[in-house]
């Protein structure tokens, strides 16, 4: 794997005359950073804008984990995918039909290309006042009502976990001929166990990024984009992909992306038959909650906006409480020493993953509990 052929590279004796700067001299530097496989592109490792080799094959292992034909490593995180995607694709006044709630690097893309957006607005769960999923039929309404769009660019699953109907999204788009994009940021490890929902690549999206680093074991900013079918402009996407990522790509990040991959298809039955023991453990715990409550767990109730939901994401909702979600996020950290993703004013989200230990799944179900009981949660309005 890379990492090896990185660590093999720095006990080879090889003396660099050239970048970076810090030469790997690892008794000069401070310990803890991974200064001696922090290479560029010399010899024998290939190139991230044009892989033939080493980088080549990190890409056919995630396609064929995926099921894409074709995946490109991100070093700069989901966004620089989500800039090219939508750049390959709408151009000046190009229309784009667009889900309200996506990431901001979406409107910054239909800001950068000048892309005419028609924007589609998912309705709120009332229980909860998270943004449902995207409806299908709104979509196919859009594209009869809207000539002329050239790429559909959906969330799925979003921030709080809320996965869209992807297949019939995706045959709405197909039967006008137009592609679907999918920002699968959140939805890395979709797809590999029969408690998850299936990944957007399998289910028909032509263009799909997911960060690797949200979910999944690997470092901050290493994602994928994939490509599947031949209805998306991969030639434009790998132009735009050099435009908006860096000409010096970290190794350290590149063999981080690796690294994920190979660890997960070697172990990816052990990995998720224990996180799924732990988000068990975890809905059994939620039932114990009076007051407050979490999306989808526990004693929750139907969200019929819902099509499907990921079981990875925690939303534990404050709405009936006197407590806000940055309240809750504050006295969990403060308290129960246990810092969480995000809070807004009516819940707050834990991000979990395969990595997560039953231990930190036990601290969290414990001190919501003990919060729940407190009078900082007696009943609200």
């Amino acid at each position: 794997m890379l990492f090896d052929e990185l660590k093999q590279y720095a006990a080879s004796g090889v003396y660099p005359m050239h970048m970076p700067g810090h030469k790997r001299n690892t008794g000069l530097l401070p310990p803890g950073l991974p200064y001696d496989i922090d290479v560029t592109e010399i010899h024998g490792f290939d190139n991230l804008h044009d892989p033939q080799g080493i980088l080549k094959e990190t890409s056919e292992i995630a396609a064929g984990l995926y099921g894409s034909d074709r995946a490109f490593p991100l070093i700069n995180g989901s966004t620089a995918g989500i800039l090219a995607a939508i750049g390959a694709h709408a151009g000046r006044s190009d229309k784009i039909l667009v889900a309200k709630n996506c990431h901001v690097s979406v409107f910054n893309a239909i800001d950068l290309f000048g892309a005419e957006p028609v924007y589609i607005v998912p309705e709120d769960d009332e229980a909860s006042g998270v943004a449902c999923g995207v409806d299908p039929s709104v979509i196919e309404s859009a594209l009869k009502s809207n000539s002329g769009i050239k790429l559909v660019v959906i969330t799925s699953p979003t921030y709080e976990g809320v996965i869209s109907d992807i297949a019939s999204i995706a045959a709405a788009a197909h039967e006008r001929g137009v592609p679907l994009f999918v920002d699968e940021a959140h939805g890395a490890h979709l797809g590999f166990s029969g408690s998850f929902p299936e990944n957007a690549v399998r289910l028909g999206a032509d263009v799909v990024v997911m960060s690797l680093h949200k979910t999944l074991p690997a470092l901050t900013q290493c994602s994928l984009l994939h490509v599947c079918g031949g209805r998306a402009d991969i030639a434009e996407i790998s132009r735009l992909l050099a435009v908006f990522q860096t000409s010096s790509p970290s190794y350290v990040l590149m063999a981080s992306i690796d690294r994920c991959l190979r660890v997960l298809a070697s172990e990816k039955g052990r990995m998720f038959s224990e996180y799924e023991k732990n988000l068990e453990f975890f809905d059994r715990e939620a039932g114990k909650l009076e007051n407050l409550s979490v999306l989808c767990k526990g004693n929750d109730i139907a969200h019929p906006g819902f099509f499907a939901f990921d079981p990875g994401k925690i939303v534990i909702v404050t709405k009936k409480t006197a407590i806000s979600g940055v309240e809750l996020m504050k006295t969990l950290r403060e308290g129960h020493m246990v810092e969480i993703e995000l809070a807004r004013s009516d819940h707050a989200i834990a991000m979990t993953s395969v990595c997560d230990t039953a231990d930190g799944f036990t601290r969290l179900s414990g001190a919501l509990i003990a919060i729940d009981k407190s009078t900082l949660c007696r009943q609200g309005g």
